[in-house]
Parts: C-alpha cells; structure tokens; sequence
C-alpha cells in the first residue's frame, strides 16, 4: 500500500483546522449567547443587589466563573439563587440556557402558579422552588418535566390535589411537597415512582381524612417518610414491613389509632420513628431487631404496658420519647448501659420501680424528664458525669433519699424540678451556685439546712415551700437580683425580714407564709416594682402595714392575715388593684379604705374587732357605732329616700345614654356624632380643643393627634384629627363607617377606647380614651436621646399587654381584624405602663384618594413585611411580623428601620444570629441586668421568630402571647403546652428560615 503524498496530508490537516475553528467559533457564539440570557434574567427580576456582579464581558465565557453558575465545557448547567431576593415570576428565556439540568430558586419573593414556561427546559433534571409564593395546583401536566429526579415545592400555598401525573416522573428520587395547602384525596400515584427515596407531604392538613396509603409499600427504595399532619385515620398496616430500605418514618400529628405494627420494628435500617400525638393503643412491640434506632418519639398516645426490656440494647439510642401514655412497670435497667443516649422523656405515665442508677454514667445526658410516675428509691447519681445536663425533672413521685451530691458539680444545669417527693438531708452546697442554674424547684419534700449567702448569679426561680428548712433569711439575699420567684412557705425560717430583701427590683411572686418569722415589714417596698403576689401569712409579723404596699404597680394578691399588725390601714392600699387582698386575724383599728367597702372584700378584714366601715358589705361595723344594730325608722326613711333619689338619677342618666347613642344625630349644622358609650363632653369642647398647636401631641400620615381637656379640670381625651383633601367618596364613606364600628364594639384592656366618631364634610375626629405615658416610641426615643431609661420589666409588661391585644384582634374577634400598622408609635401607654394598640385597621380606609405607595400600604419603613412589599398580599402574618420587629427594639435598642449596612433591623437580627454571634451581645447595654439575661434572650428569639421571611412558618399572635406568658411565669412540666411539636418534628431543621422553633422551652438560655 503505498504512503499518503505530503500534499493529502497537508489537505487533511487544514480540514481539521478549519472544523476545529468552526467548532471553537461555534461554543464561542453559544457560551455569548448563555450570558447575554443570563443578563436578560437579571433586568427581568429587577436587578438584585446579590447579583449585581452579572456583568457583560468581552470573555463570552465570564459567567462560567460566577458563584451562582456551573457550566460544563463553557455552558450553564446548573443555576442556583437560593435567598436572592429574587422577585416577579420566571420568564421564558430561562430555556434559552438549553443545557440546563438544575435550577434552584429556594427561598425568594416568586409569584404565580406553577411556571409552565420550564417545560421548556427538557433537560431540566433537579428543580427546587421551595420557600416562595406560589399558588393555585400542580399542573395535571406536570409529567411533561419526564426528566426530573428532584422537585421540592414545600413552604408554598400551592393548593388542589396533587395530579396523577406526577406518578409519571419515573426518575424522581426526592419529592418535596410540605406546608402548602393541598386538598382531595392522597395522591396514590406516588406509589408508582419506583425510583422514589424521599417522601414528604407533612402539614398540609386539608387532605381529605384517609387511611395509610398500603401502596406505598411498593416504593421499595424509599428511606424517608414524613405524613406528620395529613390527616391521616385508621390503623398503621402490618405491610409496612415491606418498605425494607425506610430509615425515617414520621407519621406524627395525625388520627391514625390501633396497635403500632410489629413488623415496624423489623425494618434493620430504621433510624427515627416518630408517631407522637395519634391515638395509637396497646403495647409497644419488641424493637432489638431495628438496631440502628436513634430516635424513637411515641409521646402523647394512649400506650399501655411495659417499655420493652430490649430497648436498653439499642446501641446507637439517642433520643427516647415516650410521655403521656399510660405505661406501666419498670423502667428497663439496660438503659443506663447505651453510650449514645442524651434525651429520656417518660413523663406522664404510670411507671413504677426504682430509676436504672446507670443513667448518665456511660453517656452525655442532656434531657432527664420523668415527672408524674409513681417511681421509687434514689436519683441515679451519674445524671451528670457527661457535663451536659440540662434538666432533671422528676417531680410528682415517691423519691427518697438525698439529691445526688453530684448535680453539685454540674455546672450545665439550667433546670432542677424534684417538687413532691420525699427526699431528705441538704441540698448539695455547689448546687445553689451552679453556675447556668435558673430554676430549682424542691418544694413539698423534707428538705433540711439554712438558706445559703450565694446562689448562681442566673437563678429566677426558687421554689422550697413545705419542707423543713430553718434560720434567717442572709442579708446577702440583696445579691440574689434575677430572683423573680420566691417560694419559701411553710419551713421554720425564723428572725425578720432583712430589708436587704428590697433589693429584688425583678421578683415577682413572694411566698412567705407559715414561718416564725418576727417583727416589722422593711420600709423600702416600693422598689418592689415588679411584685404580683405577696403572701406574708401566718408568721408573727408586727408593726405598722407599709404604705408603700400601696404603691406596688403590680401588686395581684396581698395576704397579711394571721400576724400581729397594728395600727390603721394605710389609705394607700385602696390604690391597688389586687384581686384578692386578706388582712385577717391582726389589730388593726380604724376605717378601712373607701375603696375596700364593697361585698368583695367582706373576708379579707375578719378578726380585726378595731376596724369599722362606712358600709356593712365588709363584715364590720359600721363606723362610729359600736356594733350593728337593727336599722331604726328613721334609718328605714333615710335609706329609701337615698334609694329614690338614686334611681332617679339611673333613669336620667339611662335616658341621656340612649339619646346620646342615636346614631348619626345632628348636633351642628357642619357635624355629626356617633358615640358608642355615654360621653359627658360636647361637640363644642373637643372643637375648641383642635385650635391653635397647644394641644397638638402628633401628626401622622393618617392625622394629627391632639390632646383636649374636655372639662377645664385635667379630664383629657385623645382626638385624632383624619383628613381628606379631596371629599370623601360615597364608597369610601361606607367603608369608614364600617370599620369604625367594628372597632368600636372592642372592648379589651389592651386595645385604646374609641369612644366616638365626629364627622364633617371633609374631615373625621376620631375621640379616644387618653393614655398619659404617650406612645412607646417616645419612650424609646427618649432612652436613645435624653438617656431615660425604659427598664426591662416595664419593656416585658409592655409586649405582653400588646401581645394580648393583637391575639384578641385575630383570635376572638368575628371576623378576625387585621391591624396592618402595628408599630411601636401605635403602642400607647397608660399612666402604669399598661400597653394599648391604638390605629386599628384605618390605614386601609386611608390610602384611597391617596397614591397607592408601598408605605401608604403598608405602613412605615423597618415593620413592613416583606411578602407585603413584594406581593401586597396580606394576612394577619403581617401584623406578626410588625410586632416581631418591636420585640427586637424592645430588646436591642435599635431603630426598626436601623439593622447596619443599610438593613433594617429585622434582616439584621437574623443575619446576626445566623452567624452564630452571642445574643447577649445585641441586648440593649443599659438594660443588660444579669437578672434579665434569660428572658430578654427569649424575647429577643422570639423576635426572630415573628420576623422570619415565609409567612407559613411564622407563629400566630396566640403561640406569641402563650411564649411570653410562660416567660413570665416559668414552665409547669404539668402542662402539657411543655412539649411543643415543633420540638420533636427534627426534620424541619431542613428549613433554611433561621432558627427552627420559638424559645419556649426551659431550656433556653
């Protein structure tokens, strides 16, 4: 064969240059084309500041290098915008990258239905547009996308049933459909993706009500299963035995009932098995065979029997949930041996027999929590050899003998909870100062010794009554200023009460009853700021009542009774506003206080034969008799014309109510008034009031506020002045109407009186009751400028009186109410500190005749929401995320709309606490008492909370009022309110929106 001539090699070689040219040339226009689109994306989603790096470049392959972008051999395959800010819809250009196999949008402000315009991406292999704000149904074409593996949807409103197509996706591996609002029936479909491995359609709760799904079995490669809160009924089938490959299986918060199946715990891959809050029956079967077990959560169902012995061989056992069954017997000795264990929660049940004296010896145990069982004998003593105990909560059984001297040494305690026992001997001296140590609660036992001079700098709670403490109490008591509960009733402590005591400016509840304690009450009470409850009962107590009780803000419950106080009653102690006050069994002389005459009081001074009063509603004689005698004749006469006198004066006020109620009456030619009480003021008073700029306290976009003395004597009301340029539309009035009448059917402590509506031709007066402490942004602003300090008990008061208003606005009011302005300057403040949300639903009636801007909408810069700015969508989310926003001020001491680098405060917070950083650190310095360390963190997460981005995952205004209120009032392991399902519901640690669950745990630091 002969050798190829130089000349058909030369040829051949430039043939190739020129196919190697026109190939270069060819990916050269591709890849210009693939960033050309890519800059189409970004002007159509507006320009996001987190892509502003998308720039053209002469290099047509520049993009390649972005960290959103991967290409392969110079085209985009995978576009990943997680948490861009990216709002609008997705175009259609987006399938001009024609490579494309991933596309992630997670967590971003996009709208609309399902986008169609991807089915033109037919390489489109892995698809995430979770977190966003898509609506209406899955496409019943769905399948056209036949090359998906991965399709996340979850934390959306899509809403209908989910199509039978998606059963024709027969690549998809992952399927993500959680919190969004899919109805009809379970997609039984599913059971025909052979490939499928992960299955979650937790919390969408309007399925229709259905059994499990038995052909779900035939997914046969699937390793997670999460149905929690899809309304699931009947009994979980035997054939579940059949998923050999599952590893979590989460069917939680459902109805589903019977006996859980034996073959679960056959399954050897299983690691986590949550049924909790169901109503499952019967025994728990054996579950050695499902050895690779970490998490077994079947709290809250109605189980019976013993806890299986072959539990305590489960060598890779973490968490172990049991609490509010019925289970009985002994608890496993082999449950000391498991080296993995951190979490036992057995409270609740009916377990008996001593405790396995091994726990905490082999492991790190963080959670010990057997309260309410009938268990006997010692308190393991190794609780806390790991160093990370966290609590022991076992009160309400039958424990003997000593604390272990151990908890002494564990410097990890936050909670210890023995109440109701019969323990014996001391408490362990290093306990008292242990040093992350907040509750410690050992009342109702046989507790012996004397208080001690220090305890740990965190303590807010103490609770010791009925055991058999003695001695004084220290005058290092003054250095115990967390304190915010005291219970020390019924020992034998003795001496007086140190004025040091005073010292507590936090402590709220104070039980000192049934001692020997001696002679006067310190004079310097007052500083009692934050005191509800006083019980002093019992002891032999002397001397005069303070007057400075009197002056107690707070004060709920006073109860003297049973001591040797002498002298009058300080007239002072009208002032309180205690529900129940008892000042029995004294000798004290004198006229009770005016304000104490009335059948309310008529227990609280028996056995006190010094004591008079003006009635005989108290049980006392009548001052200036000596005893009670029969009214005479003349009294008879006295007392019916008094009657008469009264009920004409009834009739006549009766009257004037009923004509001041008439609904637009005429009382000047230019106005009208509509009161919704009886008002003693006119027309004429609150005009003469709006002259000139004296009275003049605010102006807002919706008004100016004026403060009007309506009697010349320091009878103040609030008007606000609404006005409209343009005269007010037909429509508009109707609608302005209306929703003043909603609001003046209110009637909540927390929510600012409308006590009228004055109406003229161009404007409105809205009269409302006067709070003297102005609004709470004065006051912040006040600490920010002046220096004066809102200290943190008054901040708390106040997001607990808010909190109840807006709850009462959501949850009891008919239609439920919206607020959509709430903000710190629409907190009022009463002469107490009471807080009162003023402004409700009005700026919706405002903004029309107005230009329709994103504040007019929404209100001011820093509270608004932002599926509200990016969407206008609104629900009662909103006003959520507005209060989350003043628990942040409230707790930094930072401006809403003030974050740094240009966020608000609410971006800020999350962005700090997601990068690990102290919360202590971001706490407002000059209100960073070591006492209000612990709830000021709570606030401060819960504020993170109500401000996350995605309106699903934010709490109600009711979760908020019943986090703050157990802040308050520490958690009660007997409420079962204890165990939030969020705690146990570990797969939602998935979710990117900051922190996964509110602070309500004890826990929390």
């Amino acid at each position: 064969m002969s050798k190829p001539t130089a000349g058909f090699l030369k040829i051949h070689f430039n043939a190739l240059v020129l196919i190697l040219l026109f190939c270069h040339a060819s990916s050269q226009l591709h890849a210009a084309q693939e960033q050309a689109i890519l800059i189409q994306l970004k002007q159509y989603w507006q320009n996001p500041s987190s892509i502003s790096h998308w720039t053209l470049s002469a290099n047509s392959t520049n993009h390649c290098s972005w960290p959103e972008i991967t290409c392969i051999n110079n085209s985009v395959t995978e576009l990943g915008l997680p948490n861009k800010t990216i709002n609008g819809a997705i175009p259609s250009l987006i399938c001009g990258l024609q490579n494309l196999a991933s596309l992630d949008l997670n967590y971003n402000y996009i709208i609309g239905e399902f986008p169609k315009t991807l089915y033109n991406c037919s390489k489109l292999e892995y698809l995430d547009l979770s977190q966003n704000y898509f609506v209406g149904p899955i496409p019943h074409d769905i399948n056209t996308l036949g090359r998906l593996q991965y399709l996340n949807l979850m934390v959306n409103n899509f809403s209908g049933e989910v199509p039978a197509a998606i059963g024709s996706l027969q690549e998809l591996r992952t399927l993500l459909l959680v919190k969004n609002q899919f109805s009809g029936p379970l997609p039984l479909e599913i059971s025909n993706l052979s490939k499928l491995e992960i299955l979650e359609l937790a919390d969408n709760s309007e399925f229709m009500p259905s059994k499990f799904p038995s052909s779900f079995t035939n997914l046969t490669m699937l390793k997670t299963l999460w149905m929690s809160g899809t309304n699931l009924i009947g009994e979980i089938p035997e054939i579940i035995g059949d998923m050999k490959a599952l590893e979590v299986l989460d069917l939680s918060k459902n109805a589903l009932t019977g006996e859980i199946p034996k073959a679960l715990f056959l399954l050897k891959n299983l690691k986590a098995v949550y049924l909790f809050n169901n109503t499952l029956f019967g025994e728990i079967p054996q579950v050695i065979r499902a050895s690779n077990l970490t998490v077994i959560d079947l709290s809250q169902n109605s189980l019976t029997g013993r806890i299986p012995s072959d539990v305590g061989k489960l060598e890779k056992l973490s968490i172990l949930v049991l609490f509010y069954n019925q289970l009985s017997g002994e608890i496993p000795e082999g449950l000391g041996q498991i080296t993995t264990l951190t979490d036992v929660r057995l409270f609740g049940n009916r377990l008996s027999g001593t405790l396995p004296q091994d726990l905490g010896r082999y492991s790190m145990l963080e959670r010990f929590e057997v309260c309410s069982n009938r268990l006997t004998g010692l308190l393991p003593k190794h609780l806390c050899d790991g160093g990370k105990l966290l609590g022991v909560v076992a009160f309400d059984n039958n424990l003997t003998g000593q604390l272990p001297t151990s908890l002494g040494n564990c410097d990890s305690l936050v909670m210890v909870d023995v109440r109701r026992n019969g323990l014996t001997g001391s408490i362990p001296s290093g306990l008292w100062t242990s040093l992350n140590l907040s509750k410690l609660m050992i009342s109702d036992n046989m507790f012996t010794g004397e208080l001690p001079r220090k305890v740990s700098d965190n303590l807010s709670r103490l609770e010791m009554s009925n055991n058999r403490f003695f001695g004084e109490i220290p005058v290092d008591v003054k250095l115990w200023r967390n304190l915010s509960v005291f219970n020390a009733s019924n020992n034998f402590f003795s001496g007086t009460i140190p004025g040091e005591l005073t010292a507590l400016s936090s402590v709220q509840v104070l039980l000192l009853d049934r001692n020997q304690l001696h002679g006067s009450l310190p004079s310097d009470i007052i500083s009692w700021n934050s005191l509800a409850t006083l019980n002093l009962s019992q002891n032999q107590l002397s001397g005069q009542i303070p007057e400075a009780i009197g002056f107690l803000p707070s004060l709920n419950l006073l109860d003297l009774s049973k001591n040797q106080f002498s002298g009058q009653i300080p007239p002072q102690l009208g002032q309180l506003k205690s529900s129940f006050i008892n000042l029995s069994s004294n000798h004290l002389v004198g006229n009770i206080p005016k304000e104490f005459e009335n059948g309310a009081y008529s227990n609280s001074f028996l056995n006190n034969p010094g004591l008079c009063a003006g009635t005989a509603n108290v049980n006392l004689r009548i001052c200036g008799s000596q005893k009670n005698p029969n009214l005479s004749y003349p009294r008879i006469l006295i007392w019916i014309s008094s009657t008469a006198v009264l009920v004409l004066c009834l009739s006549v006020s009766f009257f004037l109510s009923k004509f001041c109620w008439k609904r637009n009456r005429v009382l000047d030619p230019k106005w009208e008034l509509t009161a919704f009480q009886m008002v003693t003021f006119t027309i004429k008073s609150i005009l003469s009031g709006l002259e000139g700029q004296k009275n003049k306290i605010g102006d807002g976009g919706s008004g100016e506020v004026y403060r009007v003395d309506i009697t010349g004597n320091g009878d103040f009301v609030a008007v606000k002045k609404v006005r409209n340029k343009i005269k007010l539309e037909r429509e508009l009035e109707k609608e302005f109407q209306a929703e003043v009448m909603t609001l003046s059917r209110i009637k909540h402590l927390n929510i600012v009186k409308l006590m009228c509506c004055m109406s003229s031709k161009d404007s409105k007066l809205l009269v409302y009751e006067y709070m003297e402490n102005g609004s709470l942004d004065l006051w912040l602003n006040k600490h920010r400028t002046s220096g004066i300090i809102l200290d943190w008990p008054k901040r708390f008061r106040i997001a607990i009186g808010a909190a109840q208003g807006l709850c009462y606005m959501h949850h009891d009011c008919s239609p439920p109410i919206i607020h959509r302005d709430v903000k710190s300057s629409n907190i009022l403040l009463d002469s107490e500190f009471n807080a009162k949300v003023a402004d409700f639903g009005l700026a919706k009636i405002l903004i029309k005749g107005k230009p329709t801007t994103m504040s007019a909408v929404a209100g001011s810069i820093g509270y608004i929401a932002p599926e509200y700015a990016h969407t206008r969508r609104i629900n009662e989310k909103v006003d959520v995320y507005s209060f989350g926003v003043i628990l942040l001020e409230l707790t930094t001491g930072r401006k809403p709309d003030h974050g740094d680098e240009n966020r608000s405060l609410a971006e800020w917070a999350q962005r700090y606490y997601e990068q690990g950083n102290s919360i202590v650190d971001a706490l407002a310095e000059d209100i960073k008492k070591a006492c209000h360390l612990n709830q000021m963190c709570n606030v401060f997460k819960l504020g993170l909370c109500c401000t996350r981005t995605l309106p699903p995952l934010r709490p109600s205004m009711r979760d908020v009022l019943q986090i703050l209120v157990q802040s308050a009032h520490p958690l009660d392991y007997q409420s079962k309110s204890a165990e939030k399902e969020f705690d146990k519901a570990v797969l939602l640690q998935k979710l990117k929106d900051g922190p996964t669950f509110c602070p309500n745990n004890v826990y929390s630091v």
